[in-house]
């Protein structure tokens, strides 16, 4: 009877430690990062992508901003952004490796002094009537 009950409380403690290890911190980020085309999304993307923990990495072209999603318990929003700088392109908080924006395609090379993280919404706009 008292190996059975010892066996028990094993496997519920087990269990229990098993189930706290696994939980995920799942974050989402949107920061800006600056690109052209198609290929840079795709580029962008997959840096994004590259980093253990990532989930999901979104590009938009005409806002020049990404949607991630990340655990982040395993990896952090920094890592991201430099994965995406590596690869040759700036973020809101990393310039762009050098020689990896120089090795873009031409249609790749972006406007240096190109805004990021446009937003899509018009914020209060009051043309048309007045206060």
């Amino acid at each position: 009877m008292k190996k059975t009950i010892l066996t028990t409380i094993v496997l519920i403690l087990t269990v229990t430690v098993n189930f706290a290890q696994s939980k995920s911190v799942e974050t989402e980020a949107t920061f800006g990062v600056r690109g052209n085309c198609g290929m840079c999304k795709s580029t962008i993307e997959k840096a994004a992508n590259s980093i253990d923990g990532v989930s999901s990495a979104t590009w938009d072209k005409e806002n020049k901003k990404i949607d991630v999603s990340f655990d982040a318990s395993k990896t952090s929003l920094d890592k991201i952004h430099n994965a995406i700088a590596t690869s040759g392109y700036d973020t809101d908080k990393v310039k762009a490796d050098g020689k990896a924006y120089n090795n873009l395609a031409g249609c790749c090379q972006y406007d240096k002094e190109m805004k990021m993280n446009i937003s899509s919404k018009k914020k209060d706009d009051h043309s048309g009537h007045k206060h």
